[in-house]
């Protein structure tokens, strides 16, 4: 017969190891709210060499969306053309090209404030779209798109202000790069745009918004 003091002292072991052998009870995690993505609005290009889709950062870019876009509404765009590529020496696949009204007169909108990469956040990465100036402040109607991420033309703390990105490319990035490898004349253009001019400039046929 079996001893009634190793039978409970048997079962009383049984007892702790099953309940130290139980995971503890899990509590469930808390779902992390979803942050939703800055407001974009999508304009599309129709150049001759295919479409190039842009996501307009309205939301984070507020000023040079709404100037981009008023050059659109208004078909201020359709017409003009992709005028510069410039390719990095040594570095295949990098560089900008540009585009935009080209200081036409009856064209060009009165100069937008600077909006600094510092306050939008947008920064200069491949496929980034940004508005062409020459002092701050003097941005109007002509605008380009850089082929790899190039953060020197980002805000620079406690000195260059930078160029006012307000928006990226969604679609049509292998136009901007036929545009880029587009032939270039040695002697056009003036200054640091010497040699940067497309021999034939790509035509936009039309922007406008999309959706």
């Amino acid at each position: 017969m079996i001893d009634r003091r190793i039978l409970m002292t048997a079962t009383a072991m049984l007892w702790s190891s099953t309940a130290w052998g139980q995971a503890a009870p899990v509590e469930p995690a808390t779902p992390v709210p979803a942050v939703p993505a800055p407001a974009t609005v999508r304009v599309e290009l129709t150049t001759s060499l295919g479409v190039v889709a842009i996501a307009v950062e309205t939301e984070r870019a507020p000023i040079t969306a709404a100037n981009f876009l008023r050059y659109v509404r208004e078909k201020r765009l359709d017409g003009t053309s992709f005028y510069r590529a410039l390719n990095f020496p040594g570095a295949p696949g990098f560089g900008l090209i540009q585009g935009g009204v080209r200081g036409d007169p009856k064209r060009t909108l009165k100069p937008i404030a600077h909006e600094p990469t510092s306050r939008t956040g947008i920064l200069h990465t491949d496929g980034t779209v940004s508005m062409a100036r020459a002092a701050p402040g003097t941005a109007t109607g002509d605008f380009f798109i850089i082929l790899g991420p190039i953060p020197s033309l980002d805000a620079q703390p406690g000195g260059d202000p930078g160029f006012a990105a307000f928006g990226h490319v969604v679609e049509g990035m292998d136009v901007v790069r036929r545009i880029l490898a587009a032939p270039v004349s040695a002697t056009a253009g003036e200054g640091a745009m010497k040699g940067q001019m497309i021999v034939a400039p790509v035509k936009i046929v039309s922007a406008h918004r999309a959706g």
